[in-house]
């Protein structure tokens, strides 16, 4: 039984949330980059140079808050970067991860030992827990807070404590447990483009974009 399951996860529902992740990724982006942005009139204050280098600057100096902030918000930048990079390391250096990507890709790389990764995954669970903390105690995180918010946090989450009940082979047989993280897997990817995950991709061109426009018209962000 168990076995069915899992060919069920890692064959055609692994394909079709593969399916829905590209298509609508794919969509999502091509969506925006067809949105209509309004005619710029005015005589261009800065040159394509100055257009590149200010997105990247804006890119970069968005990416954590102005000093007049850092005693309000510092500590919840810090706690999204953390658990973020626990995750990339998670998904890219975890010799299991490695062989799959590698199956897409034509390529492998070294992967960190089991334990390491199993201590990296712990502690990322902890942060992320941290998060969901953050929101629920925080006024105003609340009040902004819906269901894609809520939702997002639940698969990701699921993600990561399945991963780590298989590598410690815990709450049920091997084979199932496996089965069960390929799926929660499978429904991360069906969600992603349609919910706040989308932000993995939007981030950064949206940050440089702004820093382009604002140079564009000779200010300084």
């Amino acid at each position: 039984m168990s076995m069915d399951l899992l060919s069920f996860a890692r064959g055609p529902a692994l394909k079709v949330a593969m399916g829905v992740f590209f298509v609508g990724v794919s969509w999502r982006i091509l969506a925006l980059m067809l949105l209509r942005i309004r005619r710029e009139y005015s005589r261009p204050r800065a040159s394509l140079l100055r257009y590149v280098s200010a997105g990247l600057f804006v890119t970069a100096s968005r990416s954590w808050p102005h000093p007049q902030f850092v005693k309000r918000t510092g500590a919840g930048e810090a706690l999204g970067y953390s658990y973020h990079i626990g995750m990339f390391i998670v998904i890219l250096l975890y010799g299991p991860h490695i062989a799959f990507l590698g199956g897409l890709l034509g390529f492998t790389w070294p992967a960190l030992p089991s334990s390491v990764i199993t201590g990296i995954a712990v502690v990322t669970v902890t942060l992320f827990t941290g998060v969901l903390y953050r929101r629920l105690t925080t006024p105003a995180m609340r009040l902004l807070s819906n269901f894609d918010d809520y939702f997002s946090w639940f698969v990701t989450m699921l993600v990561l404590l399945t991963g780590l009940s298989v590598s410690a082979h815990l709450v049920a047989p091997y084979e199932t447990m496996l089965a069960v993280h390929i799926l929660s897997v499978d429904l991360l990817l069906i969600w992603f483009p349609f919910g706040k995950l989308m932000h993995a991709f939007y981030i950064m061109p949206s940050r440089a974009l702004n820093g382009a426009i604002h140079a564009r018209r000779g200010a300084s962000t």
